[in-house]
């Protein structure tokens, strides 16, 4: 079954909350939603298909939202599935939109024109990101700080091997602060945590961390949670509980 994001099969590109909240971190969470409008006809996928990780990163809205009011941050997440376009893509990359995700398929990504691919990044891509930095550039005209923590899942195994990892912080610009965000973390000896693990950071590769967040000087790092981590509420609660003492350790942080 798909995820319940609203009342109509187009909802809104992004679900901002609490765009008056004290808190210096701004939370990002570009695979909020695995939805699909009913036109796309699932891009050639079965519902099993779509509640996979391909589609979105699961756990990661729950622990955004929840996140959200702990913090009393700003927080931004996804309207539509990565499948149909990803946000923390940048444009001109091929999987932008992908064709193939792991080992599916994406057939409804096949042979796209020109005008398919505008209209979702009028629709999907833009709308996002034209809001996240409108809320950033006012915040820095309101003399705020803007440190961004996008909030991201990864499957414990890809492609057949194994991710030991329970999470990662990623980030390139931001490394004292990504280090810093570890040794919190890692005060759980039970906790492997590690830097720029599953993946790295690059601007081939990703977005928002690069475009809203080095470039303009903001802070940026990026949580990866392994997703058989907050796939039910009791490991929303309590990797919510670890992220929102890790932060706050570090909302002075400069």
């Amino acid at each position: 079954m798909l995820a319940d994001v609203g009342a109509t099969d187009w909802p809104d590109a992004v679900e901002a909350l609490n765009e008056n909240g004290r808190s210096p971190f701004v939370l990002i969470c570009e695979h909020a939603s695995n939805h699909i409008p009913a036109e796309y006809k699932k891009l050639g996928l079965n519902d099993s298909d779509l509640a996979r990780h391909i589609a979105w990163d699961i756990g990661a809205a729950n622990v955004t939202r929840t996140l959200s009011k702990r913090l009393d941050a700003s927080a931004f997440l996804s309207g539509y599935s990565r499948l149909l376009i990803d946000l923390n893509r940048p444009l001109h990359v091929a999987d932008s939109i992908p064709l193939r995700s792991e080992a599916t398929d994406i057939t409804g990504n096949l042979s796209l024109d020109a005008s398919e691919r505008e209209r979702r990044q009028r629709l999907m891509f833009h709308p996002f990101q034209d809001r996240l930095r409108a809320h950033l550039e006012q915040r820095t005209a309101d003399g705020r700080r803007n440190v961004l923590v996008a909030v991201h899942s990864f499957t414990p195994v890809y492609l057949g091997q194994q991710r030991s990892w329970h999470a990662g912080v990623l980030f390139d610009k931001a490394a004292n602060l990504g280090q810093a965000l570890i040794a919190q973390l890692s005060r759980d000896p039970l906790l492997n945590v590690g830097a720029n693990v599953p993946y790295g950071v690059s601007a081939d590769a990703d977005y928002a961390l690069v475009v809203h967040g080095d470039q303009l000087n903001n802070p940026a790092v990026l949580i990866e949670i392994r997703n058989d981590l907050i796939s039910d509420p009791d490991g929303v609660e309590v990797w919510t509980r670890k992220l929102e003492e890790a932060l706050r350790a570090l909302e002075t942080f400069s």
